[in-house]
């Protein structure tokens, strides 16, 4: 009966239009960017690969009598969303090895001790937090903030962080909504991370040292050459009136947002700051063999596993974090653009997604979508406090 309702369900998935996007539109994407990557260098003059530099700790803090005194103290911050599997716990391990007091952010607290555990038995000298975030909701992400900076505070560490990988993502094949009302793979693809990107960069200006936002998109933002950056579409609520949800869409849409996102804060971090004190760089990982297919019949699953074998392209985590670390290691001039392929390398995204009056346009939408969110959290938290 087990492998009858299987089929039946990969059946069923293998009839709707997110199957053969998927199958067909990603793969030709996938593709196009090694084109892309293999040949630029060939036509083009400018700079494509970077290397990496080494991570420095912290001065020490004039303030505090007994800075240095504890292991680690002095370690640059990394937070990692998204790490209790796949990527985000590749990347907490490789940047525990580079020297960074890594956070490790994830929905599971047995997850992440789980992952803490693994990492130290892989790296005895790593310095690893775990504190639990649910991106798709603004009042998790609020208490992660609270929580981030009591941590910092009783650890009696620089109150700043040095790095923020905007590394989580799911790939939902039902219509969800968050408890904000949106829908669920948007809000944990891009708002999620755009909020919580907006209510950390006090501590990454703090920072005594540059600082640095890496986030992840994926080769899937090609697909998309119509992009409306309205509320309804942002927040995913245009959605609901499908008769089959449009996962694959609703996937490409939330990594454009990613890079529109990205591109336009660091212009906006370059007009405000007027120094590299915050860099802004998108990464794209590629086909990596992950568990973010898991809600995808598991027939589908393996099945697309195989072909992306086949055809050369899919990599072990190992390999497929290789591109998240050029981006969080490389010299703060990269700030702006998108790496992909490992060993340093950057390759244009879609002429789409370097569209300045579509990226302004979803920033202002996605501010609204934050002021309002905030503006639910503080009436939330008042009313809690009087019935308290």
């Amino acid at each position: 009966m087990g492998l009858v309702k299987e089929l039946m369900e990969a059946f069923r998935f293998a009839c709707t239009s997110s199957f053969w996007r998927m199958g067909l539109l990603w793969t030709f994407a996938l593709i196009f960017s090694y084109i892309k990557l293999s040949t630029q260098s060939i036509f083009t003059w400018k700079k494509v690969a970077y290397p990496r530099s080494a991570v420095s700790p912290l001065p020490p803090m004039a303030s505090s009598s007994t800075s240095g005194k504890t292991s680690g103290r002095r370690l640059p911050i990394c937070i990692v969303t998204g790490a209790t599997s796949g990527l985000g716990a590749a990347a907490a391990l490789a940047l525990s090895k580079e020297g960074f007091f890594v956070v490790l952010a994830g929905r599971s607290p047995h997850k992440l001790s789980k992952v803490i555990s693994d990492i130290k038995k892989k790296n005895k000298e790593a310095h690893l937090e775990g504190i639990e975030v649910d991106l798709s909701s603004f009042s998790s992400i609020m208490k992660f903030k609270n929580s981030l900076e009591k941590w910092i505070l009783d650890s009696d560490m620089h109150p700043s962080i040095q790095l923020l990988i905007n590394n989580a993502g799911i790939l939902a094949t039902t219509g969800e909504l968050t408890s904000e009302g949106h829908d669920r793979m948007m809000g944990t693809n891009y708002i999620g991370p755009f909020c919580l990107t907006t209510v950390l960069l006090p501590l990454l200006r703090n920072s005594p040292v540059p600082s640095r936002i890496v986030n992840v998109s994926s080769f899937t933002h090609r697909n998309v050459s119509i992009f409306r950056p309205d509320k309804e579409t942002v927040s995913g609520w245009s959605f609901t009136e499908y008769k089959n949800y449009p996962c694959a869409e609703i996937y490409e849409y939330s990594k454009l947002c990613v890079l529109l996102f990205s591109y336009e804060l660091h212009r906006q971090l370059r007009h405000t700051e007027g120094s590299q004190t915050i860099s802004v760089i998108a990464v794209d990982p590629g086909a990596v063999k992950t568990n973010i297919m898991r809600e995808l019949p598991w027939l589908i699953s393996q099945a697309a596993f195989a072909a992306m074998w086949l055809l050369g392209v899919l990599q072990s985590r190992s390999v497929g974090v290789s591109s998240t670390l050029d981006a969080a290691l490389a010299p703060t001039e990269t700030s702006g653009l998108y790496f992909f392929g490992g060993n340093g390398r950057t390759v244009d995204s879609s002429a789409l997604s370097y569209d300045i009056k579509l990226s302004r346009e979803l920033w202002a939408t996605s501010c609204n979508l934050f002021q309002e969110s905030m503006l639910i959290f503080n009436t939330d938290s008042v009313c809690s406090e009087r019935s308290d």
